[in-house]
């Protein structure tokens, strides 16, 4: 393990989330709170995925603040998720944890390049029409 703090980013949809990893007890500080309080349990369970699954020895020697901001909850928490699967690679430059992480979920490590596509004329979104009414 090195002794250097590792800051990474990940990115989902228009969510971006930075991640702080040190060496620490096991402490998640999300947008200044403790993960604990965070009130979305769905969110939450998705930020946390990537510690579930790794050793409990490597989660109990990191701290790791994470900052997002754009998009949803919901896209913010996954951008958050990709940022400590990646920040946790680096820390420990370890090809196991790599493995884990990618048979659990390939998304934990490299990006979905899914956007929204853009609103077209003749409909209230980009692919649905506005309904005819001939009376």
């Amino acid at each position: 393990m090195q002794m250097v703090d590792v800051i990474v980013s990940g990115k989902r949809k228009t969510a971006v989330a930075r991640a702080i990893i040190r060496e620490g007890v096991g402490r998640v500080v999300y947008n200044g709170y403790p993960i604990e309080a965070y009130p979305n349990e769905q969110a939450k369970q998705r930020i946390m995925e990537p510690l579930n699954i790794i050793p409990e020895k490597l989660r109990n020697q990191v701290d790791i603040f994470i900052n997002a901001h754009g998009g949803g909850f919901m896209g913010q928490a996954d951008a958050a998720r990709m940022a400590i699967g990646l920040g946790l690679v680096k820390y420990t430059g370890s090809d196991e944890i790599k493995r884990i992480l990618t048979e659990y979920d390939r998304t934990i490590l490299s990006g979905d390049p899914r956007r929204k596509e853009p609103k077209k004329f003749g409909g209230p979104g980009a692919r649905r029409r506005f309904q005819k009414s001939y009376r």
